[in-house]
């Protein structure tokens, strides 16, 4: 069977849920077809000689490793290590800047800017969103009137949007699994089962075809807005959490399965 390193850190804090719930769960499917070893990130690089690839999960947000997940990427590139997702990612596997570059390509994205020079790019808005470009799980998140945002250049600039609820949508490849949505804003990690529209699903599909990863999992995040569309808040391609046990049982097999063909499909 072919050989993973699955890269987690099972003890991160997050906020709402548990990760290595989530981990222990496809850790004891994905065995069934791979031989596998689980790894914290900040030992990746130096672990991964000898595995066919390395899957990465619910790692946490890099910034909290940065300098060991910047010598993971560079021992994987100059080894030709596989690993999953592929580390060709143009969204959050970046940063940030792919949410300044879709908005000047007129994507439906909550419209971002990186200078008070570029004001003039957003709609006026009472309140603005303030964040680092390497920032995840709302870190360094503020929330600023627009006189005071004269000093914030190389930030992450967002006019605050008031948005009826949010939705994420997952894929494995190119392939729509399910949709799950928080219909209270203030809370963001109580989803519920969602079943989205033929308009919903072509605006997430538009956002996995911009990014084109051969394999691996993302996560579209978007926002309802009070006229009835949808803004990308986000598109994670490097280690989404996927909220399994928010979905019914017959559902997560399927999503397994997907997995596992992918990372085969990866492998050849």
């Amino acid at each position: 069977m072919p050989s993973v390193l699955y890269v987690s850190d099972l003890a991160y804090p997050a906020r709402g849920r548990r990760y290595c719930d989530e981990d222990i769960y496809l850790t004891s499917q994905l065995r069934k077809a791979f031989n596998l070893a689980v790894c914290h990130p900040e030992d990746a690089a130096h672990l991964m000689r000898g595995f066919d690839t390395v899957v990465v999960r619910n790692s946490g947000p890099v910034i909290g490793y940065q300098d060991a997940y910047e010598h993971f990427k560079k021992q994987a590139n100059a080894t030709g290590q596989r690993v999953y997702n592929p580390l060709t990612g143009k969204a959050d596997m970046a940063g940030k800047q792919y949410l300044i570059d879709l908005t000047g390509l007129n994507y439906p994205v909550i419209p971002t800017i990186d200078t008070p020079d570029h004001l003039d790019r957003l709609p006026d808005a009472a309140e603005y969103v303030v964040k680092p470009k390497a920032g995840a799980d709302s870190h360094g998140l503020e929330f600023v009137a627009r006189d005071e945002l004269a000093n914030k250049s190389g930030l992450l600039i967002q006019p605050k949007i008031d948005f009826r609820y949010e939705v994420s949508f997952y894929f494995v490849d190119h392939e729509f699994q399910y949709a799950l949505n928080a219909p209270d804003p203030a809370h963001r990690w109580e989803l519920t089962s969602y079943t989205p529209t033929t308009a919903d699903l072509e605006f997430a599909q538009r956002f996995i075809d911009w990014n084109d990863l051969g394999h691996g999992i993302q996560r579209v995040d978007a926002c309802r807005t009070q006229d009835g569309g949808l803004l990308l808040v986000e598109l994670e391609d490097l280690n989404p959490y996927l909220s399994l046990d928010r979905v019914p049982e017959t559902t997560r097999e399927r999503f397994v399965q997907a997995m596992t063909s992918s990372i085969r499909g990866s492998l050849t």
